[in-house]
């Protein structure tokens, strides 16, 4: 069922209209953020409480060889279970204590709720309270839902995030600290931390960091922005300790990322032309990057199925820098607040779908038939058998693809099934 909603704004024409879906959808679910989480919080441990579907997901997601030790498990679900004849939470606690003797290492535990846990209703976040107390001067421990019932796969990340949250300390100084929020692969912190100190912003704190312990302080004169536009609760949950939202595009392309630096210099007095200005250099180093990969891209067509919500942001990427022609972008979830930005940008006459209604999505991609479709990994495949071109949107999370150094990356990724399909002479069958 599709409808049209109001724009953001009713007043401002510049604003594309949306159009809801509402349907069967096809996306992982929240349970493929641990693979990301985990490598970025280094001493941290997902437990899964869930099924061996679940456990199988998991494993098949990572990658991850039988005699390696991962710093995920799932504790499984069973018959008994599922029928309410076992004590779960008496199980759970004998599960996580031999978990913490074996890994002394762990200094933040979660547990991660599944479908199977939700339906029977199994409250987490109390077993998380009472485990702590159990164990409160070894490690932190909180819980959150990674289940696909009603989300798609990056909001376990802004689930995990905003379990975190609580334990931010607290700061009574209400000098102007800055707060990036999501996860960023270590170089790209790096890169982004230089050029913090080059717009003269050094009280920078990245969430979550490497470390479980390493927690930025939170108060009054706290600022965050975003390097990931999935993050409604977290942003939520940090505006109530006081924090401020900074509006800004997402760090994709260089005018992205110039766009994103601006913003928060901006908090700091410095105007748009000196933050261009200080950096000129890796803005200058981008753009020559990134013309070599433009070429195969310039003039083609492009539309996004919904499914990690970087949708938006990578469409005005792929539009404005790589001279792409935008079919259609579809997200599963549009947060008007933080995506208001690229919204502007992305201007009146794009056609924006949030959710989705799989068969009409799938009949529009069959209609248009665009040179290249941004789609889950499940409906991939039947697409490419159609002689469509595919890129796997996951695959845009686990890539660092933020920051000026990584644009030509970024486009690569989209050019990459593009250059193949015509050296590989298979374009003839469309």
């Amino acid at each position: 069922m599709s409808q049209v909603i109001a724009r953001a704004d009713p007043d401002n024409a510049a604003l594309p209209s949306v159009t809801t879906e509402r349907g069967e959808r096809a996306v992982f679910c929240g349970l493929t953020s641990i693979i990301w989480l985990h490598r970025r919080i280094q001493d941290a441990f997902f437990l899964v409480v869930g099924s061996r579907t679940c456990a199988h997901l998991l494993q098949s997601a990572a990658g991850v060889m039988i005699f390696a030790e991962p710093r995920f498990a799932t504790a499984i679900l069973g018959e008994r279970d599922l029928a309410g004849m076992a004590d779960c939470h008496e199980e759970l606690d004998r599960v996580v204590s031999e978990l913490l003797a074996r890994r002394p290492d762990i200094r933040r535990l979660f547990l991660v709720g599944s479908c199977p846990s939700e339906v029977i209703k199994l409250d987490l976040a109390n077993a998380a309270a009472r485990l702590q107390g159990i164990h409160n001067n070894r490690l932190r421990i909180s819980a959150f839902s990674g289940s696909g019932i009603e989300t798609t796969f990056t909001q376990g990340e802004d689930q995990c995030l905003a379990s975190m949250v609580p334990d931010l300390p607290e700061t009574p100084d209400t000098s102007q600290r800055l707060i990036v929020v999501g996860t960023l692969a270590d170089i790209v912190e790096e890169q982004f931390r230089r050029h913090f100190a080059q717009l003269g912003i050094n009280e920078v704190d990245f969430f979550p960091a490497a470390r479980a312990d390493d927690l930025p302080v939170v108060g009054s004169g706290t600022r965050i922005i975003l390097a990931q536009p999935y993050l409604s609760d977290t942003v939520s949950a940090l505006q109530k300790r006081g924090a401020k939202l900074v509006a800004a595009p997402y760090p994709l392309g260089v005018e992205g990322t110039l766009g994103w630096f601006q913003a928060a210099a901006a908090e700091w007095g410095r105007n748009a032309e000196s933050v261009r200005e200080a950096l000129a250099i890796p803005i200058a180093r981008a753009g020559k990057s990134l013309a070599k990969v433009r070429e195969s891209l310039q003039g083609r067509s492009i539309h996004f199925l919904p499914d990690s919500q970087l949708e938006i942001p990578l469409a005005r990427f792929l539009r404005d820098e790589c001279s792409m022609t935008l079919t259609e972008v579809a997200t599963p979830y549009l947060d008007q607040t933080l995506m208001a930005e690229e919204l502007q940008r992305l201007g009146a006459d794009v056609s924006v779908v949030e959710g989705s209604d799989l068969d009409s999505a799938l009949a529009r991609v069959r209609s248009r038939r665009p040179d290249l479709t941004v789609c889950g990994m499940g409906i991939a495949n039947p697409l490419e058998a159609e002689g469509l071109r595919t890129k796997w949107s996951i695959e845009l999370i686990f890539t660092p693809i933020q920051g000026f150094d990584q644009v030509a990356d970024l486009a690569g990724l989209f050019a990459r099934p593009l250059v193949r399909e015509r050296k590989l002479e298979v374009g003839s069958w469309n």
